[in-house]
């Protein structure tokens, strides 16, 4: 059906781009020969998800590059630009944390999560830490160790941790630039892999509380201790060069493709990522791309061991690092055991991974072929209005099986709320009538919690915006327990019993309950927010900003309650939070009266 496009495809590089019947880019390529590889897919024999990709084009641009390089940096823009169906098990969205140390303006230490890394003079980064956990508790442990600056904003006065020996009063004192220097060098050599420093350290203070007679304190630090060695002997694996790098292999086994990467901090092994993806693609090509995409959201190496098929020349230009490979010594070994992990972690959840498949993109073709309709994205509507108060609305997005949070929405409602018809059809207006103006992404099922008043809001809405031929419309109806029992055809009012075991009833419930679940929790946070609000407004000194910052840090009346006046003080002067807690304390003893 393509042969007359594909003739005038020249032999060139350049990214390609697969479309579906509704012009939606599905998926994103690259190639160093255009035509051979657009000709791979119709002329060539496909199998596995490549086949179920074939089977979904119904059209195919490309645009010529002037080199291999140009051609791999289109192809990842062009990836996270439309996040295409095929590609999304590329992405991935999760960036690790770090331990960041800071000197400037005070001396400060914390776990940190940074979309970009990079490095400044004023700062010290360590990590990625794969367990978040594992930073949070070395970064408690260090910050008990060493007087640092652990309060927010700048106090007038010494607060509590000045007090107990855990802060030199930064705020008010001038401290010894020798101090600060042998506390920086010290926490910095640690972190750098020199456990010994903190090692002594903790061996010294458990002796000293034992010997006197603080046995529960020594006990305490025994425990961190013992946590620190472990965490160390984890690392053994020592290059001794003190250089960052990242050590990547991979494994193709039954139509998978499994990327093992461990992250070498100061020449030693801090960590490691193992992903999993359905292959669409050439295995190399496909880890190739999915390298690229990674290091746009974590921290880039001074060098990145990887197998020597890859392209390193590429690779390292794209990514702004060197890449090599190494055919001998520790670092090959290295080598080695990262094409081992990803072997042993893809065999023993191939099963889990394959389930998984069923639970998500299974299920969501199985919906496919009840509907009859190609489904990529399902948008899923909710009202609420919890306690007779304001009307909400909620919107949730599953796409190919997999929710995606990014595309959720908030709804507050204006019209009367015990209104469900309007409610619905004010929602969907403004979200299908804002999609035609900016040209976003619409949906292919809209599904709505309830029957047939919902139904018939949300099809009136999309007849006035004409796109009732372009959107189907179901209902998820509920038995008297409050589960998902029938599937409403929006169309037909044909009603489907779905088996309570299959794969497609707990996909639909997921979807029920995460809608509900979403709707709410906005519900309960807008509640909360206006009666934090209104309460705040009976105090003198509380004005716009400062309401904004207490709602912001506490979140809750209960929480501000239970906070104390030197909590309250980092926020507002200590004068108005003595007035707050005062208020509040007689605020809740009249509401338990």
């Amino acid at each position: 059906m393509f042969k007359e496009k594909l003739s005038l495809v020249p032999h060139l590089p350049g990214s390609y781009q697969m479309k579906d019947k509704d012009g939606v880019i599905i998926y994103v390529g690259k190639a160093k020969d255009l035509k051979n590889r657009l000709s791979s897919y119709f002329t060539g024999r496909v199998t596995g998800k490549t086949k179920v990709l074939v089977s979904e084009i119904a059209d195919f641009e490309y645009i010529v590059t002037n080199s291999e390089l140009e051609s791999f940096i289109l192809e990842i823009n062009l990836i996270k630009k439309y996040d295409p169906k095929y590609n999304i098990l590329l992405r991935d969205d999760k960036s690790y944390p770090y331990i960041e140390y800071s000197r400037s303006p005070y001396p400060t230490l914390k776990v940190v999560r940074y979309l970009n890394v990079k490095r400044k003079k004023d700062r010290h980064l360590f990590g990625p830490y794969v367990n978040a956990y594992a930073a949070r508790r070395i970064v408690n442990l260090l910050n008990r160790l060493y007087p640092l600056k652990k309060c927010n904003g700048c106090p007038k006065e010494v607060c509590l941790y000045y007090h107990i020996h855990e802060c030199l009063g930064y705020c008010v004192k001038k401290i010894d630039k020798d101090t600060l220097d042998k506390m920086e060098n010290e926490i910095v050599s640690f972190l750098g892999g020199n456990e010994k420093i903190i090692i002594n350290k903790l061996t010294e203070m458990i002796e000293y509380h034992s010997n006197n007679l603080n046995y529960e304190v020594a006990l305490e630090l025994k425990g961190e201790l013992d946590y620190i060695k472990v965490v160390m002997e984890k690392q053994k694996i020592d290059l001794h060069d003190f250089i960052n790098r990242d050590v990547i292999n991979y494994v193709e086994i039954n139509g998978f493709l499994s990327i093992e990467i461990f992250f070498i901090r100061n020449g030693k092994l801090v960590g490691g990522k193992n992903k999993i993806m359905v292959m669409n693609d050439d295995a190399i090509e496909t880890c190739e791309s999915y390298i690229a995409l990674f290091y746009q959201k974590n921290e880039i190496p001074k060098e990145v061991i990887v197998p020597s098929e890859l392209n390193l020349d590429l690779l390292s230009q794209a990514v702004g690092t060197e890449f090599i490979y190494v055919s001998r010594g520790p670092k090959n070994k290295l080598l080695k055991m990262a094409k081992e992990n990803a072997t042993i972690n893809l065999n023993n959840n191939f099963e889990t991974i394959n389930n998984e498949i069923m639970r998500t993109s299974g299920a969501n073709s199985e919906l496919e072929s009840l509907l009859g309709i190609k489904i990529n994205r399902i948008d899923s509507f909710d009202n609420s209005n919890l306690f007779g108060d304001a009307a909400v609305s909620g919107m949730v997005v599953y796409k190919n099986g997999l929710p995606s949070k990014n595309d959720y929405r908030k709804y507050k409602v204006s019209v009367d709320m015990n209104d469900d018809y309007h409610t619905m059809k004010e929602v969907t207006y403004r979200r299908y009538y804002r999609a035609l103006v900016e040209h976003s992404e619409l949906p292919d099922l809209i599904l709505a919690d309830g029957g047939k008043a919902q139904i018939s809001a949300i099809k009136d809405t999309l007849m006035e915006l004409g796109l009732d031929k372009k959107i189907k419309v179901c209902g998820m109806v509920k038995d008297d327990h409050h589960r998902t029992n029938l599937l409403l055809d929006g169309d037909t009012l044909e009603t489907f019993e779905i088996d309570r075991h299959s794969n497609l009833f707990h996909y639909l419930t997921r979807i029920q309950d995460e809608v509900h679940r979403y709707t709410i929790n906005y519900h309960r946070t807008l509640r909360s927010k206006g009666s934090i609000a209104s309460i705040l407004d009976n105090i003198g000194g509380i004005g716009s900003v400062r309401k904004k910052n207490l709602i912001k840090k506490f979140g809750s009346v209960k929480k501000m309650s239970e906070a104390s006046i030197e909590e309250l003080s980092e926020i507002i002067p200590e004068n108005v939070a003595i007035s707050l807690k005062k208020y509040l304390t007689d605020f809740n003893n009249k509401n338990i009266e």
